[in-house]
């Protein structure tokens, strides 16, 4: 775990929007706004801020916009959260790509802290999502990682 002097967030890994229809939310933000496309799913979509790795992530499950914060592990940050008199919200869960955990500051501000310990998605020529790239190691849901 990070000194207590270490800043516990490393950055803003994502800022997530609920749209209604996955496709007219990229007609918006990638055609219209000029957001590049990272990755898809079918639910899904990660569109990159100019000149940052930040992502817009657009969902199409109904929720109030949400804030994730990169950090270089979410169990470790619960912990540390909850010393600093903050709240776990949501215990540390396991997400595509690590853990993520849902937290509340003393003020009641709400985010997500999560890792990528389970390696960040690959994609294929069109974006979609087809696995995780692991310490150089391409994987997907279905076959172990490669040698």
């Amino acid at each position: 775990m990070p000194a207590k002097g270490q800043p516990l967030v490393q950055k803003v890994d994502c800022v997530r929007l609920c749209v209604p229809d996955l496709e007219a939310g990229l007609a918006f933000y990638r055609d219209q706004l000029g957001h590049a496309l990272v990755w898809r799913t079918g639910e899904a979509a990660g569109l990159r801020l100019g000149e940052s790795d930040t992502e817009i992530v657009l969902h199409t499950e109904p929720g109030p916009p949400e804030i994730d914060l990169k950090v270089d592990s979410a169990d470790e940050a619960a912990v540390r959260f909850e010393a600093a008199r903050g709240k776990v919200v949501v215990p540390p869960f396991d997400i595509q790509i690590g853990r993520a955990v849902v937290v509340q500051d003393p003020w009641g501000n709400q985010v997500v802290l999560l890792d990528s310990s389970k390696g960040l998605l690959a994609t294929d020529a069109e974006g979609n999502v087809i696995g995780n790239v692991e310490q150089g190691i391409w994987t997907t849901k279905d076959t172990k990682p490669r040698e």
